[in-house]
């Protein structure tokens, strides 16, 4: 029996401690169901759960609850993605060591994860910042380097000075840091990069099977991944003593080449500066080039500046001198680093050149009118036209041309076909010490050692010193920093940077499958049961950097032959934020509302139902104070029309003949099983959880109505629409569910244990369906057929209606358009 009045607090207690006291949720990979792995991003852990993780663990835990309901052996784990520079600073500000702040917010999110209610196999909690964590992160570390994949070289990287540490150019976000917005500036170090370039062509082609994925975000990866066919040859520098590569997908355009440019980082430079009389203005230049960002420099609205570098180069199909800029709107690691410069056809050509008084040639026009240089006010882009002043190509259709003068170009031995990738090799080094130590030493003797894997973990020393600078604070840790070479027994040093904590992100999801293997990061039986994850879940600001750095690490995996799947996630599912009037919600905008204060004073599930019903799950969700206390009404009314039953319930009516049903009892089991039928298919594929819910209270209505209208209620009914009810919501709010099924339905076992409920397709039939009858557009009439009737029947029955009849009149029909079980127009001339 159950009591009156709903406590949520009390009733969520019991049944997390009842949970966790029967391992409710433990998983084994033995268990003969079929396998279902759902997962969401795990946090970093700040010490406390914002809304934006409320909603994404809402959602994770109703597809893991529902999955588990429809037979499957569900994986649904959690961990801490828990290296990175937030410890580092509390460290500095608090003078605490990372671990005992990171340890200490990670038991703090545990707790508010639990009071949630969420359905994870704790068992298999992960945090990467443990030593059985990062042994492996390092051991897939000495993995790449031993397949030419992680390799160390000295590049222009870029620099965030207020974290003091350098940032993939993923992490750089218009120009900012992408964690404290501080400017990003060029340095050159020698740093440790994974060669995800080798993987570019399969990272992009293989994201045509990720038929489960959100169209944006796979835009987003071929966008930057940048793919490119083009034309590579070279310009003769015979002033320099030689060549200058360069690189386009416009080859149609090569005789209206002017100017080259190059960046201040091109190995050109130097020799361009050598006894050159601008050598100091030149110089000049270059360095404050090489401070400005990535982002600024191939913006299509930033300045374009230049500098001639009194050198000019032989344009190699007709032999006249082209100069040579240096510019501030180009890149070294993209191409070969060198541009040929088309003002004609060019937006940011035709600028620089028109600024600083550079030729302009005229090789392409549209087929239908003749196009006058002194005419034009910017260059001529159309994806469309025929070559001029081209050589012996001039009259050709311009994408015709473009292969006729690649042809012509690889013929004479002048240039190559090649294809190009925006995409940049992945810099993993960080400047920090709360991250994975790079497993490698640096004898004199040796050279670059990799730490025998008898050796790994590479632990974190604790005597380390946190000062500010460029230096990573391992450098401070003499016992960290000097040790033996494993070749050689003599003495050497270690690899003072640790890796991004994204490497550690990039195979999590496989650990989950394993979490407490010693001797290998996961057994092979155990990742090829589990793997490819199900469904993945968070938001669409991971585009780029985690996802498609786990995509590379798998195919890594993959050819290693340790894992069988090309792709980690299957099916993605991109959470909008959550808002508070008008903004995302952040401290300083004074917008937060807690977690805690909500379950505080109503109760996880109220929670977790308003988070799941304010909006569709890919679209911002407006916070509102009204729709939480509604949500929290919906809840007691639940909880009241079961006390109202319970009685009724207490008879165990569980089969029944339903010809014993009046009227009333029909249409109620007819609004349940239509019901039914709508909340499986909202969660079945499309998470259309809010109308899920909807439907939900549509069918709470409609049993208080039968309560209200019924003249004696059928027990079996009752029984059946109560259980039903109890066992669709069970995944949305799992306490009241689970308090209820136990009070009133079933005290020998969890709600969460049952199959979810079939619906009755003869239940959903019905015996008539109203139709609405117009004339000439106009409605009309209403009339109750038979939802199977045919269009000719359905339209001569309309036609008898007295309303209809009143309405045409003298009137002549000419037409009738009757649409079956919804609309009858009448067409009618006077």
């Amino acid at each position: 029996m159950i009591s009156e009045k709903y406590e949520p607090h009390k009733a969520e207690a019991k049944w997390q401690k009842y949970w966790e006291d029967h391992h409710t949720y433990k998983v084994s990979n033995d268990d003969p169901r079929p396998k279902y792995y759902v997962l969401e991003m795990f946090p970093y852990p700040s010490g406390n759960l914002h809304m934006g993780h409320v909603r994404n663990y809402s959602i994770g835990d109703v597809v893991a609850r529902f999955r588990t309901m429809r037979g499957y052996n569900v994986l649904h784990p959690m961990g801490f993605d828990s290296f990175g520079m937030p410890a580092e600073n509390a460290a500095i500000k608090h003078n605490i060591p990372p671990a005992k702040w990171t340890l200490e917010n990670i038991a703090n999110m545990e707790d508010q994860q639990k009071r949630m209610g969420l359905s994870y196999d704790w068992d298999r909690e992960v945090k990467t910042c443990m030593e059985d964590y990062y042994k492996w992160t390092q051991w897939f570390f000495e993995l790449m380097y031993k397949r030419g994949l992680a390799v160390k070289k000295t590049a222009p990287v870029n620099w965030c000075e207020k974290c003091n540490t350098v940032l993939a150019n993923e992490q750089v976000i218009d120009g900012k840091c992408w964690r404290c917005d501080t400017p990003v500036v060029k340095k050159d170090l020698s740093q440790w990069f994974f060669k995800i370039t080798d993987y570019a062509d399969e990272l992009l082609k293989d994201l045509d099977l990720l038929k489960g994925w959100p169209e944006p975000v796979k835009t987003m990866q071929r966008n930057w991944i940048g793919r490119s066919e083009g034309l590579e040859f070279s310009f003769d520098c015979p002033d320099l003593g030689t060549k200058l590569p360069v690189y386009t997908t416009r080859p149609d355009t090569i005789y209206g080449v002017t100017f080259v440019v190059i960046p201040p980082e091109h190995p050109l430079v130097a020799k361009i500066l050598e006894n050159n009389p601008k050598r100091a203005e030149l110089e000049a230049f270059c360095d404050k080039v090489r401070n400005t960002s990535d982002i600024e420099r191939t913006s299509a609205d930033s300045e374009k500046l230049g500098m001639y570098t009194g050198y000019d180069c032989v344009h190699p199909l007709t032999g006249h001198k082209v100069e040579i800029w240096i510019t501030n709107y180009v890149l070294f690691d993209y191409g070969t680093g060198a541009v040929m410069g088309v003002p004609s056809g060019d937006h940011r050509d035709w600028m620089f050149a028109s600024k600083y008084g550079i030729k302009k040639i005229l090789t392409l026009q549209p087929k239908d009118h003749e196009l006058k240089l002194e005419e034009m006010d910017d260059a001529y882009t159309e994806k469309d036209g025929v070559l001029v002043n081209s050589g012996p190509f001039t009259g050709m259709e311009m994408h015709k041309a473009m292969g006729a003068i690649m042809d012509y170009m690889e013929e004479k031995g002048l240039g190559k076909r090649r294809v190009n990738y925006r995409l940049r090799d992945w810099l993993i080094s960080r400047q920090r010490y709360w991250g994975a130590p790079i497993p490698v030493i640096n004898c004199p003797q040796c050279g670059e050692v990799l730490v025998p894997e008898k050796d790994l973990p590479v632990k974190l020393p604790t005597d380390v010193k946190f000062a500010a600078g460029a230096k990573s604070p391992l450098a401070t840790s003499e016992s960290f920093v000097h040790c033996t070479c494993p070749k050689c027994g003599g003495p050497a040093t270690r690899e003072l940077d640790t890796m991004d904590t994204f490497v550690c992100s990039s195979w999590y999801y496989l650990r989950y499958t394993d979490p407490h293997n010693d001797q290998a990061p996961f057994s092979h039986e155990a990742v090829d049961h589990w793997m490819s994850v199900d469904q993945y879940i968070g938001g669409i600001e991971h585009a780029i950097l985690h996802l498609l750095y786990s995509r590379f690490f798998v195919k890594v995996l993959r050819d290693a032959g340790l894992v069988k799947v090309d792709e980690p996630f299957t099916n993605l599912l991109t959470q909008g934020m959550v808002i508070k009037d008008g903004a995302k919600m952040s401290k300083s905008l004074g917008n937060v509302v807690s977690p805690e204060e909500i379950i505080g004073k109503y109760g996880a599930d109220t929670a977790r139902l308003f988070i799941m019903f304010a909006a569709p799950v890919e679209r911002e969700l407006e916070w509102s104070d009204q729709g939480v206390e509604g949500s929290f009404r919906f809840l007691n009314r639940v909880w009241r029309i079961v006390y109202h039953f319970q009685d009724e319930l207490q008879k165990k009516v569980k089969t029944y003949d339903v010809k014993e049903l009046d009227e009333a009892g029909r249409e109620m089991r007819h609004i349940l099983h239509v019901s039914l039928k709508k909340i499986t298919e909202d969660l079945d594929s499309r998470f259309n959880f809010n109308t899920a819910i909807s439907t939900m209270m549509e069918l709470v209505n409609a049993l208080y109505a039968y309560k209200d209208k019924a003249k004696k209620v059928h027990p079996g009914l009752i029984w059946e629409v109560i259980t039903d009810l109890l066992l669709v919501m069970a995944p949305f709010v799992p306490h009241i569910t689970e308090e209820l099924w136990h009070g009133t339905i079933d005290d020998s076992e969890s709600i969460h244990k049952q199959a979810w409920p079939k619906y009755d397709e003869e239940a959903i039939k019905v015996d008539e369906v109203e139709v609405l009858v117009e004339v000439n557009g106009k409605p009309k009439d209403r009339i109750m057929v038979d939802p199977e009737m045919d269009k000719e029947a359905l339209g001569k029955v309309a036609l008898e209606s007295k309303a209809v009849k009143e309405a045409i009149g003298s009137g002549k029909v000419v037409r009738v358009i009757a649409v079956p079980g919804r609309l009858v127009n009448i067409v009618v001339k006077p």
